[in-house]
């Protein structure tokens, strides 16, 4: 067989491919015949929904926290503050304000002692 130009671009072409999907990381195990096996790791691609998750429970630790720190009566004192503010502080109004589940976590902490 004779290696020709093509040939050898065609290898040079296979061996980045391969490059690219080890660069991702991989995996090694040695085969019954002694022969160490590469395979690459599969690269996942979708959104992140435990970040997402992690961030709203971080946030509402965050707003159970301001609520038990100061009580909820003083709380909403500063809420309606930021309500008459600008419209950016409008939405921080809304979107801080105490819900429920915010409520019920933050009266079975108690409240923070200074």
């Amino acid at each position: 067989m004779v290696e020709t130009h093509d040939h050898f671009v065609a290898r040079l072409s296979n061996l980045e491919k391969k490059h690219a999907k080890l660069a991702h990381g991989y995996s090694t195990k040695v085969g019954r015949d002694g022969l160490i096996i590469v395979t690459p790791k599969r690269r996942r691609r979708g959104f992140p929904f435990k970040l997402l998750i992690m961030f709203g429970l971080g946030f509402l630790g965050l707003k159970v926290f301001m609520v038990a720190a100061v009580g909820p009566v003083t709380y909403n004192d500063r809420l309606a503050k930021l309500e008459s503010g600008t419209v950016i502080e409008q939405a921080g109004a809304k979107v801080l304000a105490i819900d429920p589940v915010t409520e019920t976590l933050a009266s079975m902490t108690g409240p923070v002692l200074r």
